[in-house]
């Protein structure tokens, strides 16, 4: 699950960056507003401090509610008052004051997560492979091996498997897993997707997990 977490305090940031990155989350943390709406697509849930340089938390929120509809948004903030929590809660999902347990948002974060429907099964079955999301573990159904993936091979079978059976641009995979702008001839996810296959086909020469959409891009069948 990707977080985008937005927070200028640098010691607060640090604390909440650090634990949910252990709890398994992919943490994208920005520092100001300025960048927030290039990263909603990918998103799978909204951090968002009050308090920011420039634009405050609560224009970014409805910016980015306005945008993406579908992305629960958690705001923080230090102001208790009632009349900050209604302005909040226009537009956002739920409402953090500070300070907070981390247990506290880690169970709010779930509970979004499970209203908005982006909880990935606790196992997917793609043909004869076996997907553990929540242990990011990937088993081989009939030998019962572990098939063990490198960070970036990861995302993009996490990606391609949040999309499974729609087609996927090289755009779309490249800018969603190595979150940089994709510039047309660069061979680097085609690398990554030729290692990937020796790993989860089983003939890598003739692939029927990630299919290549000759023009396009891919597509994984489950």
């Amino acid at each position: 699950m990707k977080i985008l977490y937005v927070e200028d305090e640098t010691e607060l940031g640090t604390w909440v960056y650090r634990d949910l990155t252990k709890r398994g989350y992919d943490v994208t943390w920005l520092k100001d507003g300025g960048e927030v709406l290039d990263h909603g697509e990918n998103a799978d849930i909204l951090i968002l401090d009050v308090m920011l340089p420039g634009l405050d938390g609560f224009s970014i929120g409805k910016r980015m509610k306005k945008a993406f509809p579908s992305l629960p948004i958690i705001m923080l903030s230090a102001r208790s008052h009632v009349d900050d929590k209604l302005e909040g809660l226009q537009f956002a999902d739920d409402y953090m004051t500070k300070p907070f347990h981390p247990d506290e948002l880690a169970a709010r974060i779930l509970v979004l997560l499970r209203r908005f429907d982006r909880l990935l099964p606790t196992e997917t079955k793609v043909q004869h492979l076996c997907y553990y999301p929540n242990q990011h573990q990937l088993f081989h159904r009939e030998t019962k091996e572990e098939i063990v993936l490198t960070s970036k091979q990861l995302h993009i079978f996490e990606y391609l498997l949040k999309h499974a059976g729609q087609i996927m641009t090289k755009e779309q995979i490249y800018e969603a897993v190595w979150e940089e702008e994709y510039f047309e001839g660069d061979k680097t996810l085609m690398v990554h997707i030729r290692y990937l296959r020796e790993k989860i086909e089983k003939d890598p020469a003739k692939p029927t997990i990630i299919e290549t959409i000759r023009g396009i891009g891919y597509r994984l069948r489950p």
